[in-house]
């Protein structure tokens, strides 16, 4: 009997060592993903950091107001070099809606959501003017 019991304690000491090696090589697996994670994680805030250092806007270039039209449109006034440029901008497509030349300083006393708006009203009236229909718009009609 005492043969029979060292076996059995033998084997289950191997048994207990194979699971702490098991453990053992469980652990180190996941220290190292968490170290490949934490690299990447570090290296991806270095690159955001780094790119916005490094490209700057244009000066050329602003963006003056945009405002949705829709879920995925959008109307966006664009400064370039001292023209305004008036965009529709939607699903993967940028058209040019309008062309106008920058206000004069004197004229930035209005907030810019009240220039935007006004300056955008009178863009699309001279467009309604200048393809021939009436000035007013079919909203006004609309109860």
């Amino acid at each position: 009997m005492s043969t029979e019991a060292t076996t059995n304690s033998a084997i289950s000491s191997a048994g207990s060592s194979d699971a702490l090696i098991g453990m053992a090589a469980l652990g180190k697996t996941a220290a190292a993903l968490a170290l490949v994670l934490a690299i990447i994680f570090i290296c991806s805030a270095f690159l955001k950091r780094w790119s916005r250092q490094g490209s700057h806007q244009s000066a050329n270039l602003k963006v003056v107001g945009s405002t949705a039209v829709g879920n995925r449109e959008r109307v966006v006034i664009v400064d370039v070099e001292g023209t305004w440029l008036v965009l529709g901008v939607g699903n993967g497509h940028i058209s040019k809606l309008h062309e106008l030349s920058a206000p004069s300083p004197s004229a930035n006393d209005n907030a810019p959501s009240s220039r935007f708006s006004q300056r955008f009203a009178k863009a699309l009236q001279k467009q309604r003017t200048s393809q021939g229909g009436s000035a007013s718009s079919d909203s006004d009609t609309a109860p």
